[in-house]
């Protein structure tokens, strides 16, 4: 699969870059600054391009942008994105109704799934699991075959795109965690075959 990870510059999208990379995806790391992308890319073998070159061919685009700019970025790379199914990774540490994945599917054509909410640069690749949610079973099933391999746990449907509010929540319990008893704590659920 080709994946395009925009905001692939940042730690959370070269983390993802490497494990998706080693796992055998043809991946492009997008950034604003070409050169930027490049140089990052070739630290991790993988392809970099300013983010309307990195999106178009992808099979699946990863919105690894911070919170505060997610919403501009998806508008600004609308009409390159088409139709492509999309993931949003972006959280903040509040809920908030619509959540950002909600947001972005409101700007963009393409469907979009949000996921790897509770999976964080340093545990990328680790045993817990990674879920995700949408509404359009082609881009979640994408999402999900991608974040199977994001972490070595599992990868888990969540629902419909409405969940993305509680998975962003989410993260503000893990990093508050993560904190207080100095660990790099993620997500495992029981119960589950």
């Amino acid at each position: 699969m080709r994946v395009a990870i925009v905001g692939g510059t940042g730690p959370f999208g070269r983390a993802l870059a490497r494990r998706l990379h080693e796992a055998g995806d043809d991946v492009v790391v997008g950034s604003r600054d070409a050169e930027r992308a490049r140089e990052k890319a070739a630290e991790l073998g993988v392809e970099g391009a300013e983010n309307e070159d990195a999106v178009r061919g992808a099979d699946l685009v990863v919105l690894a942008v911070d919170a505060d700019a997610v919403i501009e970025t998806a508008r600004s790379l609308r009409d390159a994105i088409g139709m492509t199914p999309t993931l949003c990774v972006a959280s903040e540490l509040v809920s908030r109704t619509p959540s950002l994945a909600e947001q972005v599917a409101e700007v963009l054509d393409a469907p979009v799934a949000a996921g790897l909410h509770t999976v964080a640069a340093r545990t990328v690749g680790s045993g817990q699991d990674a879920l995700v949610c949408g509404d359009d079973e082609r881009a979640k099933e994408l999402a999900l075959d991608l974040a199977s391999r994001a972490v070595a746990g599992r990868a888990v449907d969540a629902g419909p795109l409405k969940n993305a509010r509680a998975l962003e929540g989410l993260t503000g319990v893990i990093v508050a965690v993560n904190k207080r008893h100095k660990v790099h704590a993620g997500i495992k659920l029981t119960g589950l075959p």
